[in-house]
């Protein structure tokens, strides 16, 4: 029988695609209780030289490697509503796809946002720059320093939103309506503490 008291107690980890073929960023997050930590995070590269079928088979082991080691409750990726450069695009999309692929092989729950719904949920402005989220992303984290590469710090900002956008309820049978303001606090905590941006951190 399901029990919400040992369901509230167990930690939960939430892990961030930030999608790319040559270059695709990870970043998994743990929420033990009040307390949410980095637990990894990094970039899966492939050979630009290699074969496309050879560097998505690679890509895709790794996702599934990364899938089955932190076993997260649920999978965040960006979603991608226009690119400019059609190569980029496709990139992002075969890689998409390919995280989608091995969070649904591990049943592992799959949620996508925009850009600017990240931005927006760690920055406090959906149309905030790459490196004030980033900074935020060390500050919430109270990583030393900021992620790099900044592919890494941006699927930790993706894992992120998630836990303020969607906190889990299916993974955890319902319990997880109080991590959002939780998680909301610490970063109005945080974004009070950083002080008033400059009118060209904005586009």
């Amino acid at each position: 029988m399901f029990d919400p008291t040992v369901a509230r107690a167990r930690p939960l980890v939430v892990l961030g695609i930030d999608p790319g073929v040559s270059c695709c960023g990870y970043g998994a997050v743990r929420r033990d209780g009040a307390n949410v930590e980095a637990l990894a995070y990094g970039v899966l590269r492939t050979a630009a030289s290699a074969p496309l079928p050879e560097r998505l088979a690679a890509l895709g082991a790794d996702l599934e490697g990364l899938v089955a080691d932190l076993e997260p409750a649920a999978l965040a990726v960006e979603r991608v509503l226009f690119q400019v450069n059609a190569r980029t695009a496709m990139s992002v999309g075969q890689a998409s796809g390919l995280a989608l692929v091995a969070a649904a092989r591990a049943g592992v729950a799959v949620f996508q946002y925009s850009p600017n719904e990240v931005k927006l949920a760690i920055a406090g402005d959906g149309g905030a720059a790459k490196p004030e989220v980033q900074a935020m992303v060390a500050r919430l984290l109270q990583l030393e320093a900021t992620p790099r590469p900044a592919d890494a710090a941006d699927a930790l900002a993706l894992a992120l939103c998630h836990l303020w956008r969607a906190p889990l309820r299916a993974a955890t049978g319902g319990d997880a309506p109080a991590v959002a303001p939780r998680l909301r606090a610490a970063i109005e905590r945080a974004v009070a503490g950083s002080g008033p941006r400059p009118k060209d951190a904005v586009r």
